[in-house]
Formats: C-alpha cells, sequence, structure tokens
C-alpha cells in the first residue's frame, strides 16, 4: 500500500459510497457528503439505497465519513461523484459539480490529483480545471496538479455488476509517467479492469451514449408495444419471435425514469445546440418515453371509470411505485407521478412499495405492508418488485380485478 495517498470521496450516494467503501479497504480514505441524513445512516452502517451491506460500511485504516470539510485539507486525490441533474426546460444543472470544484479549490496543493466521475457533456472536466481549479489556486494544470475522468457505470439494483468487477474508463490527459502511475494505482484498488483513454472528451461523451443507446432500445420497445396494443397483437409472442434471429436486441418496455436515461441526452443535446450541431436520434426515445407516462395514466384512468359505472366506487391499490424494480429511489419516478395524479382525481387510490424508504412512505402516503388484498376493487402493477409476484398470484386467485399494463406476469 502506499502510504503517502490520501483519497476523499465528495457524494456519498449511489455512485461514491460503493468507491469509497473500496478505497476505505486500502487507504486512509475521507467520504463527504453535505447530507446530514446520510452521513448520520452510514456512521450507523446503514445505507438507505440499500446498495452497500453493513459489514462493508465497517471503517478501518482510519478512514471518516463527514459533512465537516477541514477533513479535506490532508487528501490528495480527490473523486467526485455528485449529483448532475436537469434543471427546467432541460438544461444540464452543473452547480453541485461546481461546489465541488470550488470546495477542491480551497485545498488543492502541488502533487494533487482529482478524477470527476459525475456525467458531464463533453468539454466540461476541462474547463472546471482552467475555471475554478488555476484561478481558485493559482497551479497549474498538468504541472502542478492533474485531473482524469471516470465515468460511473453504477446500475442501482444491479447485484452482479458491482464496481469492483465492471469495466471502468479512466481517461488521463498526462506525459507524466509518475502522474499516470498513480492515478491507475488507486483506480487499481475500485475495479480490477480499467479502461484507458488518452482523451477526456472521448470519455465523456463515452458516458453519455452508454445511457442514450439504452433510453433509444427502450423506447425503440414501448413504440412497438403502443403499437402492438392499438393493432390487437401479442407483444410478448412479437418480441419471442423475433429474439429467435441471432442479432436481435431484447430490451423491455416499460417507465424509464431515475436520474440517468431521462437526463443524460439532454446533456449531449445541450452542447451539440450551442455548437449548432443537429442531432437526429439522440432526442427521440426521449419523446416516446416521456409520453408513457402519460398513456399509462390514462389507461389506468380508463379502467377505474369502466369499474365505478358497474359499482359506486373504485378502491385502487398501485403496486409499487420507485423508478426501479427493486430500488428505493423515488427521485424522477413515473409509477409516483402516476399515482399522485390519480389521487388528485380519484378518492379511493392507494399505493404499495414495500421497498421505497420509510420517510418516503411517510411523506407520500405509502403503504409497507397491505393486510389484505381482498378490499380493493382494481390492483395496478408499475413496478416489478420482487415480491409484487406474490400478490399478483393471490389477486389473481381471489379474482380480483388487475391492470398489468406492461405484461410483467
Amino acid at each position: 500500500m502506499d502510504k503517502t495517498i490520501f483519497p476523499c470521496v465528495i457524494g456519498l450516494g449511489y455512485v461514491g459510497l460503493p468507491v469509497f467503501t473500496r478505497l476505505n479497504k486500502v487507504y486512509k480514505t475521507v467520504g463527504y457528503d453535505v447530507n446530514a441524513e446520510r452521513i448520520n445512516s452510514l456512521k450507523k452502517k446503514i445505507d438507505l439505497n440499500n446498495e452497500i451491506k453493513k459489514k462493508d460500511l465497517k471503517l478501518v485504516n482510519k478512514s471518516v465519513i463527514t459533512k465537516k470539510r477541514s477533513y479535506l485539507k490532508n487528501c490528495n486525490f480527490y473523486i467526485v461523484t455528485v449529483p448532475t441533474p436537469l434543471i427546467n426546460k432541460k438544461i444540464p444543472d452543473l452547480r453541485f459539480l461546481q461546489n465541488a470544484i470550488k470546495l477542491i479549490s480551497k485545498f488543492l496543493k502541488k502533487g494533487d490529483f482529482i478524477v470527476i466521475e459525475s456525467t458531464v457533456y463533453p468539454g466540461v472536466t476541462k474547463l472546471y480545471s482552467k475555471q475554478i481549479l488555476e484561478k481558485n489556486s493559482g497551479l497549474k494544470l498538468n504541472k502542478d496538479f492533474f485531473i482524469g475522468y471516470s465515468p460511473e457505470r453504477i446500475n442501482p439494483g444491479d447485484k452482479r455488476h458491482k464496481v469492483q468487477n465492471i469495466k471502468k474508463i479512466l481517461a488521463i490527459e498526462t506525459s507524466s509517467k509518475k502522474a499516470f502511475k498513480r492515478f491507475t494505482s488507486v483506480y487499481s484498488k475500485i475495479t480490477k479492469k480499467i479502461i484507458i483513454s488518452n482523451s477526456i472528451e472521448d470519455a465523456e461523451t463515452a458516458k453519455v451514449i452508454e445511457n442514450i443507446q439504452r433510453d433509444l432500445n427502450i423506447a425503440l420497445m414501448n413504440d412497438i408495444f403502443l403499437f402492438s396494443n392499438k393493432m390487437g397483437l401479442n407483444f410478448k409472442n412479437v418480441v419471442r419471435l423475433a429474439t429467435s434471429k441471432w442479432n436481435f436486441l431484447k430490451f423491455n418496455p416499460g417507465l424509464v425514469g431515475g436520474h440517468c436515461l431521462p437526463v443524460d441526452p439532454y446533456y449531449l443535446s445541450h452542447l451539440a445546440k450551442k455548437k449548432k450541431i443537429k442531432l437526429e436520434t439522440v432526442l427521440a426515445g426521449r419523446s416516446v418515453n416521456e409520453k408513457m407516462k402519460k398513456v399509462i395514466y390514462g389507461t389506468i384512468v380508463k379502467k377505474i371509470s369502466f369499474i365505478k359505472k358497474l359499482k359506486k366506487n373504485c378502491k385502487t391499490l398501485i403496486v409499487g411505485v420507485t423508478y426501479k424494480d427493486n430500488v428505493p429511489d423515488l427521485r424522477n419516478s413515473y409509477p409516483l407521478s402516476i399515482y399522485l395524479k390519480l389521487k388528485k382525481r380519484f378518492s379511493k387510490v392507494f399505493a404499495y412499495d414495500y421497498v421505497c424508504a420509510t420517510k418516503d412512505q411517510i411523506r407520500f402516503n405509502i403503504l409497507n405492508k397491505v393486510d389484505s388484498i381482498n378490499k380493493f376493487d382494481l390492483l395496478v402493477f408499475l413496478v416489478k418488485h420482487n415480491r409484487n409476484l406474490r400478490i399478483f398470484k393471490l389477486a389473481k386467485k381471489n379474482n380480483i380485478k388487475i391492470l398489468d399494463p406492461f405484461n410483467f406476469y
């Protein structure tokens, strides 16, 4: 172990926490986050995102988890993993990243290293190196300090593809062999599979197109799903037949929410617009996938209205409201927004989600258990959590009306 390396991971969410737990095993590492609630839960060895096991949150090598900035002053290898969402009109919101870089600039010393893992559009990493780090510190890039870019590839809820066993890009632009060795040495402790890029802009672009490709593929399936429904076709059979060809890629239709797929296309299109470059397909998937929220809402409204014609009320249970299967996150969740919109229209609409955090269950009046499904007239399945299959089977057995718009079961 190189005892001269003192890493600091800024941002301890889905991306930063796995990186911190890997470095914590080797170095005296600082885990920094501005969220006091997050810090307190992690100190109790509780990851509210359900991604990191309790045993992996044990601090060793005199590592710390903190919201105190003063702990950063002795660090010399900073890894930035803060969110980069969107603001109004689908414009990239880089304020969290700017604040993190400004914070580092206050402590930047000769020989320090910075790696950005947050999603950005091409050019941001080097722009902030010049505009913030050099300007605020008086130091020179690739002479006094070094910067790299390593796009995050965390897939929440995925127990198979963890940071330690996935291929991870590391983009470095320096002629210094010593600096190159230090970059790769630290990242070899995070993952065993490093893909080196000598262009930071190439790596920044690679990150956004990974998610754009997936967004487009799901959009295609959503389009064919809607087409099949209107034509009276069996969508599942259509896909089954198509996948018999060796080069057909299977994707499932669905509500595409969260903080990656609905965001990344707008990062690339934002830069393209600034550069007056016309992109034909990048946002095409977004229009289809964003439309699905309205389509599914309309389908549920029709079903409830039909049942209400037969009886005075229709007590409806929305089963699953997080943005993704087996993930507790409600950020940019289309199922949640559908549930909240239905509640405003109908008086007897409820939601059940055992996966989402207790504070969110309280905030949005979401049930964490259902004593009896027999009191409901309609069950709507919007998220495919593991335990939801049991509820589906029970509803079917008890002849309760079911709406499974994406044919999960």
